[in-house]
């Protein structure tokens, strides 16, 4: 799937719920090849994890347990793409974090690859809003 081939308006949307969904199903080889080696997650939290850390976390056990996006903004150039949304993440500890989301692509010699993702949990009273999932 290249972006000639759709809009970036639709084509990023698709890649960036493909790689959500390969993160909740634990599916290392498409996390893998859609994670630069220099990919970076910033948390809500605010915790850094480097693409190996990551990684290891999400094949040692189940990481994620849902993943709710909101319509996905896209600012895109040949080489970058930016997305933003809020989305609803879901653990298996039964705890829920409404936040905004953003990401990074970068276009590589394999294709387009995440490099930065970065999570800002929401305040409560704007967690709630059913917009989110």
């Amino acid at each position: 799937m290249q972006p000639s081939a759709l809009d970036p308006d639709d084509f990023f949307p698709a890649l960036e719920i493909r790689r959500t969904r390969a993160l909740v199903e634990r599916d290392m080889a498409l996390i893998e090849s859609l994670h630069a080696p220099d990919y970076e997650l910033i948390t809500p939290a605010g915790r850094r994890f480097q693409r190996d850390e990551y990684l290891a976390l999400l094949a040692e056990a189940p990481f994620y347990s849902g993943w709710d996006h909101s319509d996905m903004q896209v600012r895109a150039s040949q080489h970058l793409a930016v997305i933003r949304y809020r989305a609803r993440l879901s653990f298996p500890s039964g705890k829920v974090v409404d936040c905004w989301h953003m990401d990074v692509y970068e276009r590589r010699e394999s294709g387009w690859m995440a490099v930065w993702s970065e999570a800002t949990a929401l305040a409560p009273k704007e967690g709630g809003d059913s917009s989110t999932r």
